[in-house]
This record gives C-alpha cells, sequence and structure tokens, in this order.
C-alpha cells in the first residue's frame, strides 16, 4: 500500500504542478478520465504500459512518480 500512496501523492502532484486536466491527460494515454481519476484516487494503479504513457506525458520518470527517487 505505501507504493500506492506515494504514487498518489506524486502523481496529484506532477498533474498540479504540469498544468494538465484529467481529460487532456486520459486522451494522451488513451484511457478513461476515470481511470485518471481512479489513480488520483490510489484506487488503482496504471499498468506499466500507461505508466510510460503517463511519464512522458508528463515529463516525469516512472521512479520518481513510484518513489523510488527525489
Amino acid at each position: 500500500m505505501e507504493t500506492i500512496t506515494e504514487f498518489q501523492k506524486r502523481f496529484n502532484d506532477c498533474l498540479r504542478y504540469a498544468d494538465v486536466k484529467q481529460t487532456e491527460l486520459a486522451k494522451a494515454v488513451g484511457v478513461s478520465k476515470q481511470c485518471i481519476s481512479d489513480y488520483k484516487a490510489g484506487k488503482s494503479m496504471p499498468s506499466l504500459d500507461t505508466l510510460f504513457l503517463i511519464c512522458k506525458a508528463l515529463d516525469v520518470s516512472a521512479d520518481y512518480l513510484l518513489g523510488l527517487t527525489d
């Protein structure tokens, strides 16, 4: 659960910092807005493929989002 909590916090921070709307990110990575909402709420984690696309869209590393690096 620690990873989900850290991912949730960092994902929300990155969305705010990048000033990207959930709808825009969902379209960019090919998932529903509900999926993005679930990631934000810590209800689910993205697949590896989706995580890769999220990282590209938000210009952040997977290691950072997952709490492995600062």
